[in-house]
Formats: structure tokens, C-alpha cells, sequence
């Protein structure tokens, strides 16, 4: 079966090292097995809606999307909109993980749907145990409709 057939979660995070420290703690809770990351906002339409560089793309069972705020290309936000205005992804689950704690971007992200608003802890083992709690939720605990 093709690796991209299987993918559960979908990292959208253009700064490496928190985004290997995300892989990292998923990896530690044995969440990561089926997580694509992808670097910025254009990249992740073109991933959920198989465009671009992923038009030959199998549909999947992409079960959680971790968004954040800041991209470049498209910002979290756009992102957001997108992915609950289309029937095919607005029932997957999308947690923003961002270093922004502002009012209006956690307002705005609720107002769009976000199902959850964390924001980045700046110690490390903090920052694991949240994203490892997050992956646990949504991916062990919340049910979601098939």
C-alpha cells in the first residue's frame, strides 16, 4: 500500500525545528507513523485537495490537520477558511499550533471553525507534552465521522 495512502495527520508548519521537535513528540507517544509535513500554506491546498506536485495523490484518511498561524504562500487563517468551506475537509479536525496567544487571531480561528488553539510553549518538554496531549485527543480519543 503507498505510504501517502495511509496518512492520518498533516503537519502545516514552515519552521523546521518546531516542526521536528512536533515529529519528535508525536514520535515519542507512537503518533507519527502516518504524518506528512508540509511547509507552507500552498503546499498543504495542493496536499488535501491533490493538486500541484500531488494531483496523482491517492485519496486518503487524513484524520487531523496541525495548522499554523504564520505561513508563507497562504497564512493559517486562508488556510483555515478553505479547509471548512470545502465539503471534502471540513470534518477533519484542525488544531492551530502557533507561538500567537493575540485575541483577534484566536477569535478569528474559532470564528472559521478551528476545533482547538494551542499555543506553543517555548520550553521544549513543555512543548512536547502539549503537542503529545493534542495527537492523543484527536487521534485516540475524539470520534470523528467516517
Amino acid at each position: 500500500m503507498d505510504e501517502l495512502q495511509q496518512v492520518e495527520i498533516l503537519l502545516v508548519e514552515d519552521n523546521q525545528t518546531d516542526a521536528e521537535l512536533t515529529l519528535r513528540a508525536l514520535k515519542k507517544h507512537n503518533l507519527a507513523n502516518n504524518v506528512v509535513w508540509v511547509k507552507d500554506g500552498a503546499e498543504a491546498l495542493d496536499f488535501m485537495f491533490r493538486t500541484g506536485a500531488y494531483a496523482g495523490r491517492p485519496d486518503d484518511n487524513l484524520r487531523l490537520i496541525l495548522l499554523d498561524l504564520k505561513l508563507p504562500k497562504v497564512d493559517g487563517i486562508e488556510l483555515l477558511k478553505r479547509i471548512k468551506a470545502d465539503e471534502r475537509t471540513r470534518v477533519i479536525p484542525v488544531v492551530m499550533v502557533t507561538s500567537s496567544a493575540e485575541g483577534h487571531d484566536v477569535i478569528e480561528s474559532y470564528k472559521l471553525g478551528v476545533n482547538s488553539y494551542v499555543v506553543k510553549p517555548v520550553d521544549f518538554d513543555q512543548f512536547s507534552e502539549t503537542v503529545a496531549k493534542a495527537g492523543f485527543y484527536w487521534m485516540l480519543m475524539n470520534k470523528t465521522p467516517d
